[in-house]
Order: structure tokens, then sequence, then C-alpha cells
């Protein structure tokens, strides 16, 4: 079978004149990379959960983007990687992005990362992602590690359909609103969530979704990972007096059986997802959760699209 992507990472093991890198006893390749933006998985804990091909990437780049270049410097540390880091963070995004689109468009190779996980995933690479896709550019994903998708294959809850929600808001009426809108998507939800917040959140969780079955997974592929399970009212009993520490990933279980949804469940959910993904991308997503069909989905979302605008 031919390669799928011959024009992205050169097959050709060492480019002219580019050097082989062994930090820690890993063979890292420098290779001669087309123009373009890289968007490259780094791990969400345990440094070893780095590809090969990530490495590849980001020791070729001409530059790496990260959202704090002193958490990353631990990772370029470990592999001995000497590429050029700077700060791109939500803070900086508009003014960074035409210049870094201009030197992509000029035949630079500028690699992406987030602090931990895939870029794109609740980080602010969309803006740039977007602003070099409009422009024609080239943009590639070097997959890896996931704390989205390792939550959900370790909580024991469906994977054949899930939707990642990322944060709830902080406060509690804003937080309600935004599970209502969740309410009848028949799927697994995945959510992150601080540990001060988290049964604050739950709490909030029971009373909109009801007592469903869920998982707590808390710094995974660390030293002290831990995945909990049980029932929501469960979870809450169990961390009453507790205080879970790091970094948590919260997965509930689906509503039991399907039910086409109601109109105002439809324009809930089409108003909290349109401004994130645009009117296409949601009309399809919740036209596969609510059974209606699309093309009423779509034209419902236009009408909503404008009223947004307002």
């Amino acid at each position: 079978m031919p390669n799928e992507f011959p024009h992205k990472l050169k097959d050709n093991p060492i480019s002219p004149g580019a050097k082989s890198q062994e930090p820690n006893g890993i063979s890292i390749q420098l290779h001669t990379l087309d123009p373009g933006l890289y968007l490259v998985a780094t791990p969400i804990g345990n440094l070893r959960d780095i590809s090969l091909r990530a490495l590849d990437v980001l020791a070729s780049a001409d530059l790496v983007l990260a959202e704090d270049t002193r958490t990353s410097a631990k990772l370029f540390n470990a592999y001995g990687l000497k590429t050029p880091l700077s700060a791109y963070h939500d803070h900086n995004a508009a003014k960074r992005v035409p210049n870094l689109v201009e030197r992509i468009a000029g035949g630079g190779v500028i690699a992406l990362i987030s602090d931990a996980g895939t870029p794109m995933v609740s980080d602010p690479g969309f803006k740039l992602a977007r602003a070099c896709i409009e422009d024609g550019l080239d943009v590639i994903a070097i997959p890896g590690a996931s704390a989205v998708l390792s939550g959900l294959v370790v909580s024991g809850l469906p994977s054949d359909k899930f939707m990642f929600a990322g944060f709830l808001p902080a406060k509690t009426s804003a937080r309600c609103t935004a599970l209502e809108a969740l309410k009848s998507v028949p799927s697994s939800l995945i959510f992150y969530e601080s540990a001060g917040r988290l049964s604050a959140m739950l709490t909030d969780v029971l009373a909109v979704l009801g007592d469903r079955p869920m998982a707590i997974a808390r710094e995974l592929t660390k030293k002290y990972e831990e995945v909990l399970r049980g029932s929501i009212s469960q979870m809450l009993e169990r961390l009453e007096g507790e205080k879970l520490r790091g970094e948590i990933v919260v997965i509930i279980g689906p509503p039991e059986g399907r039910e086409v949804w109601e109109e105002h469940q439809i324009i809930d959910a089409l108003k909290s997802r349109i401004g994130d993904i645009g009117v296409k991308r949601a009309s399809e997503e919740i036209a596969s959760l609510s059974g209606h069909k699309k093309r009423d989905i779509y034209a419902l979302a236009l009408i909503l699209k404008d009223d947004l605008k307002r």
C-alpha cells in the first residue's frame, strides 16, 4: 500500500546533511518537512508517552509554539530538543497569528504543542489553525496522548458515542443552564474540571441529569493515577470530606433509552454549539443526537445564527 501522506513527513530516513539525535537511547531523526502548521500531541503526564514521530517533527521544525514554555522545557530537556520555543496563548494569539501565518506561507515549518495532550482540545490553537486553513496552508496532525480519550476508555462507560464538553461554567446558574442543553444527549459526556470545583459541579450534574453512572479519572498516566467509578450520588458521598488533587477528567454515562428531542432541546443545544463549531458542524452533531433530519436542524440553525448576532 502506498504511503497515504507522502507529502508530509518525508520517508527518507535522514535528509542530506541532517543528523540523528539519541537522547535517552531514543533515535530522533531530523527530516525536511513541508511548510505548514504541525499540531503535535505531547504527554499528559508520563514523558515516555511521546511518539517517535512527534519527536522527529519537534526536532525538525523551525519553531515550536507552546502555551507555557517553562512546562514544555521539561519535555525538551528530557529528549535533548534544541528547536526554539516561543509562547503562544490566549493573551497573545490575536497579535501573533498574522505573523505566524505569514511565516508559514513563506515556507516555514511551525509546530504547535499544548501544555499536555493534543492541541486544539481546550487550548488556544484553534485560532491559528483556522487562520492557516483560511489561507490555504497545510495543517497536519501528529497524534498522540489525549486525556479525553484516556479517561473515556478506562471509565467503563459506553464509548461508541461520546461528547467532549470541556469545562462547565464556574457559577451554578450558568452551569445548570449548560447541563440542561446536554440533558438529552444520548452519549457519554466528558468534562474537564478543577479539583476545587468538583463537588459543586457534581451536585449540579446530579440535579440536572439525574443519578447516572460516572467515572472520575485523575492524574492519568502519572504516579498517583486513580479512577473512581460509581453513580453520581455515590461519588458525592465518597468526596465528602475528601479533596482530590491533580488534573481531573469527569465522564458521565448516557441517559437510559433514546428519545427524540423536543424543539426547545434542539434550540438550547444549537445555541451552545454554534459559537464554538459553526452552523454546519453544529447541525450535523445535533441531528445525529436528536433523532431529527439534518436539513431541518440546519434550517433552524441558520435562523438562530442570525438571532445570536443581534
